[in-house]
């Protein structure tokens, strides 16, 4: 059997990130061989992810990039199941590298992201697999954002575990910055379902109407009034739900539709993704 050396671990531990008694124990029982240590280690990593596959994952990092011209947002987010784990480089640095492979490729689903290849050719898939294997839980990108427009702005909470890319048109020569970051993070605490009424799906708009309904027949209102009264209901829900539509909660003198215009005539948003990592 090989003699497995000080300088053997940190070898393979430089190659893979794994921990120093795991690789000390995977070169023992590969007898030496490098390929086959990394081999028992990834195979480590992926007992580790199946079975915990089932396990919630309620605490992460959200990360952001906007590009330098300001026409481009990432938005990334890596969830772990337990705090701690969240806290530690090895989890850092890897939502780092996602996002950095992410800007590198210009990834367009979460798939492709995911399949991107890393520096020493293995997928990123591989590197979280691996990850999982050292740090003993489940990892996961439970969320990739990709967006392009006249100008994005992007906004991280203070927790660290939400975040918001806006994507805005008729943008002119005004300075939006400060206004796509009042809206990213108005976003963040409102959840708008949409943009405005038209992005409201059919499932939705039926299901406000019958609890509106319901609601006025409980009260007592004569059934000739009840589909007057719940369109009612639905145009107060569209109010509090659509963005465009909504209360700025900074100034609730005006909508965040008034507030893009009073910013730069014209001034709307055209997309926004939001994405939260919840238990």
């Amino acid at each position: 059997m090989a003699a497995i050396t000080a300088a053997d671990v940190n070898k393979l531990r430089t190659m893979t990130g794994a921990g120093m008694m795991d690789c000390k124990k995977a070169l023992t029982e590969a007898d030496g061989d490098f390929e086959a240590a990394r081999d028992i280690l990834r195979k480590q990593g992926q007992k580790i992810a199946d079975k915990r596959a089932e396990n919630a994952t309620a605490e992460g990092l959200v990360l952001a990039a906007v590009s330098e011209d300001g026409t481009n947002g990432k938005l990334v987010a890596l969830a772990c199941e337990t705090e701690p784990v969240a806290k530690v480089d090895d989890f850092k640095n890897l939502a780092q590298q996602i996002l950095a492979t992410a800007v590198k490729t210009n990834a367009a689903t979460k798939e492709e992201l995911l399949a991107a290849s890393q520096e020493d050719g293995r997928s990123l898939q591989e590197h979280i697999t691996d990850l999982m294997g050292k740090i003993g839980e489940k990892l996961d990108v439970v969320a990739y954002e990709n967006v392009t427009a006249e100008k994005v702005a992007s906004y991280i909470h203070s927790d660290n575990k939400k975040g918001v890319l806006v994507a805005m048109k008729n943008v002119g020569g005004a300075d939006v910055a400060t206004v796509g970051r009042d809206v990213a993070m108005q976003i963040v605490a409102m959840k708008p379902v949409a943009l405005d009424k038209d992005g409201v799906d059919a499932a939705t708009i039926e299901r406000e109407i019958e609890i509106g309904k319901e609601q006025a027949r409980a009260e007592g209102k004569p059934e000739a009034m009840l589909e007057k009264i719940a369109q009612g209901k639905l145009n107060k829900f569209y109010k509090e739900n659509t963005l465009l539509n909504q209360e700025f909660v900074k100034d609730n003198s005006v909508t965040i539709s008034q507030l893009l215009d009073k910013t730069q005539k014209g001034l709307t948003i055209s997309d926004f993704k939001r994405v939260a990592i919840v238990g």
